[in-house]
């Protein structure tokens, strides 16, 4: 197996995960066409209502990389393991964080 592509586990999608400071949900998987192939993100939110700093929130997208081998297994818990490439050339994640800030600008763009 190539050393850039990870086993990627499809997190569940509109079930709250509670955290120490609140919680976050992923509320929608997309898969789009890009130029490398099928790029893999999740849309949500994260509420911190918990914490002793204070409250706040904020829409996210968390990008998993490009897919590789889709479902190619099922994880323990059931879930579906996507094989996929990280992006890691910071031009690539500029060009893919402004593609998804042009859909939904308030939103934070994270990499795996």
């Amino acid at each position: 197996m190539d050393d850039d592509r990870v086993s990627f586990a499809h997190p569940v999608v509109n079930e709250p995960i509670s955290a120490i400071g609140g919680e976050y949900l992923f509320t929608e998987e997309k898969r789009v066409a890009d130029p490398g192939g099928d790029l893999l993100y999740y849309k949500g939110f994260f509420m911190i209502d918990r914490s002793c700093c204070g409250v706040g929130g904020s829409a996210y997208a968390l990008v998993a990389g490009i897919v590789d081998q889709w479902h190619f297994k099922t994880a323990e818990n059931d879930r579906p393991v996507s094989l996929v490439r990280p992006v890691k050339s910071q031009r690539e994640r500029i060009r893919i964080q402004a593609m998804i800030k042009k859909e939904d600008p308030l939103c934070q763009v994270a990499f795996l």
